[in-house]
C-alpha cells in the first residue's frame, strides 16, 4: 500500500532538495500542469443537482385545485368545439335549402295563375265553335292575374314609349329619321323592359328618333 504524504512532509522534502536550474524548471512545469488540470476539472465537472424539497400540504392543495380547474376548462372547450361544429353544419344545411327553395314563395303565388289557365282551357273545350270570346276572356283574366302576382313580388314594367332614350333602361334596336319628335326620343317600344325593385332585369327594346338627313324622306327612316 502507498503511503499518503502530507503537505508538511512535501515541504520538508522540497527544502532538503537542492534547487538547481533543472529542478526549478521542472517544479514550475509541474505546478503549471497541476493548475491547468484543476481548471479543466472545474470546467468539465457537472454541478450536482439540488434536490427539491417535498411540496407542503398547502402547495399540494393548490396543485389539486389547479388540476381540477384545468380539467373543467378542457371539458368546456370540448363542448364549445362540438357546439360550433353543429352550428356550422346547421348553417350550411340552411344555406343549401335556401338556394334550393329560393323560388318556392314565387311559385306558390303563380299556382293560382296556372289554375286560371286550366279553367280557360276547359272553357274553350266545352264551348266548341263559340270558343273565341271565351278564350279571349280567359287569356285576359290570366294575363291580369299573372301581372298582379309579379307586381306583388316587386316586378314593374319599364315605361319607354315617348320617353327620352336612357341607355341604363333602354336598348336601341334601330333608329328612325323623323321630324315629328326630338332626336333621342323613343318612338316605339318593341319589347317591354322590367325592373325588380331597384334592379333592372331586362331593358326595354325600342326604336329611337333621329334627325332627318338632307335629301331623305323622314317617313322612310333608317334602320341600324
Amino acid at each position: 500500500m502507498s503511503k499518503e504524504v502530507s503537505n508538511e512532509e512535501l515541504s520538508e522534502k522540497e527544502l532538503d532538495t537542492p534547487v538547481t536550474e533543472e529542478t526549478g524548471e521542472g517544479q514550475a512545469e509541474a505546478s503549471l500542469g497541476q493548475a491547468e488540470g484543476d481548471e479543466n476539472e472545474e470546467l468539465n465537472g457537472e454541478e450536482p443537482e439540488e434536490e427539491l424539497p417535498p411540496p407542503t400540504p398547502e402547495e399540494l392543495k393548490q396543485l389539486r385545485a389547479d388540476a381540477a380547474k384545468a380539467a373543467e376548462y378542457y371539458e368546456r372547450l370540448l363542448r364549445q368545439v362540438a357546439e360550433t361544429d353543429n352550428l356550422r353544419k346547421r348553417l350550411a344545411k340552411e344555406k343549401q335549402d335556401a338556394i334550393r327553395y329560393a323560388n318556392e314563395s314565387l311559385i306558390e303565388q303563380l299556382l293560382p295563375t296556372m289554375d286560371s289557365f286550366d279553367m280557360a282551357m276547359m272553357a274553350v273545350n266545352a264551348a266548341g265553335e263559340t270558343s273565341i270570346d271565351s278564350l279571349k276572356t280567359g287569356i285576359e283574366m290570366v294575363h291580369t292575374q299573372l301581372k298582379r302576382t309579379l307586381e306583388e313580388v316587386g316586378l314593374t314594367e319599364v315605361d319607354a314609349a315617348g320617353q327620352e332614350f336612357d341607355p341604363a333602361l333602354h336598348e336601341a334596336m334601330s333608329k328612325k329619321e323623323t321630324d315629328e319628335a326630338e332626336e333621342g326620343t323613343i318612338l316605339e317600344q318593341i319589347r317591354k323592359g322590367y325592373k325588380l325593385k331597384d334592379r333592372l332585369v331586362r331593358p326595354a327594346s325600342v326604336v329611337v328618333a333621329t334627325a332627318p338627313s338632307e335629301g331623305n324622306n323622314p317617313e322612310e327612316g333608317e334602320n341600324e
